[in-house]
């Protein structure tokens, strides 16, 4: 029986034919809906302080990047983002659109000047999209191997703890959009950040997994202090270098920080 010619790259079995229906339906489904569904399949085998592969991470990242506010219906127009003429930090409004023990999403809207202040995230993957808007991001990372540090007496009234540790700022910048997604991981990648609305903006988060308090995945905030603030006995720092390294000390909510939560109303997903 002559054996039958076979076309070069062609692919055949059931896996790929479920491949093409699956990408054939995701073309056809609402960008949050493939957002959604995208993050139960990164996240599904994660846990806290379990990264998702590569490959996921980059499939997650490119669903992010092609994601406009319009697709989670959120514009400049919308009352969150007028201008407050109140004293103290202007309120942020955080839309909720989904979180289960895996992962969250949810949209951070900042009037211009409003604050998020430096936070961490303990053990958590997290993805950042700048849908409109132009941000002043900081963000830094612990540096392990150096121990705790005794903060001055009356440096901190708002403390939580008398030391600091040292922590080395990775990014200090304005982002504007369009941009591409940021990742932050558990132990790099500017795992504590703080937001700053320059204009009015939006970030659209994914958190793998969520904030969970009963988890010990609580939100800490920090008081940042100049490294020759403290003494840095046996920290060995290029005086060029010097500017790139903080104090981070823990410290209570800062006053006045109000973040409001809506009920998300944009383009619905099915769960």
């Amino acid at each position: 029986m002559p054996m039958r010619e076979k076309v070069p790259g062609q692919r055949k079995g059931k896996d790929y034919m479920e491949s093409r229906k699956n990408r054939r339906r995701q073309r056809r489904l609402l960008p949050v809906q493939v957002l959604y569904n995208t993050c139960e399949q990164v996240f599904a085998d994660c846990g806290p302080g379990i990264v998702p592969d590569p490959e996921k991470i980059r499939l997650l990242k490119t669903v992010l990047d092609g994601i406009s506010g319009a697709d989670v219906g959120v514009n400049p127009n919308m009352p969150f983002f007028r201008e407050q003429k109140t004293e103290g930090l202007p309120t942020i409004t955080y839309l909720h659109i989904h979180e289960c023990d895996k992962f969250s999403i949810g949209i951070f809207c900042l009037p211009p000047s409003a604050v998020l202040p430096l936070h961490n995230h303990p053990e958590m993957t997290v993805f950042s999209k700048l849908l409109f808007g132009t941000m002043h991001i900081k963000s830094l990372d612990w540096v392990n191997g150096i121990p705790s540090n005794k903060v001055p007496d009356g440096d901190s009234s708002d403390a939580l703890s008398a030391e600091a540790r040292l922590a080395k700022v990775k990014v200090d910048a304005d982002f504007i959009a369009p941009c591409d997604t940021s990742i932050l991981y558990p132990t790099d990648g500017g795992n504590m950040h703080c937001f700053t609305a320059v204009t009015q903006c939006a970030v659209l988060d994914v958190l793998g997994p969520p904030y969970n308090d009963a988890e010990g995945r609580h939100c800490a905030y920090y008081i940042e202090h100049p490294l020759d603030r403290i003494s840095a006995n046996g920290i060995s720092i290029a005086e060029e270098e010097r500017e790139g390294y903080e104090w981070l000390q823990e410290r209570d909510k800062p006053e006045g920080l109000t973040v409001y939560g809506v009920p998300y109303s944009g383009p619905p997903i099915a769960k």
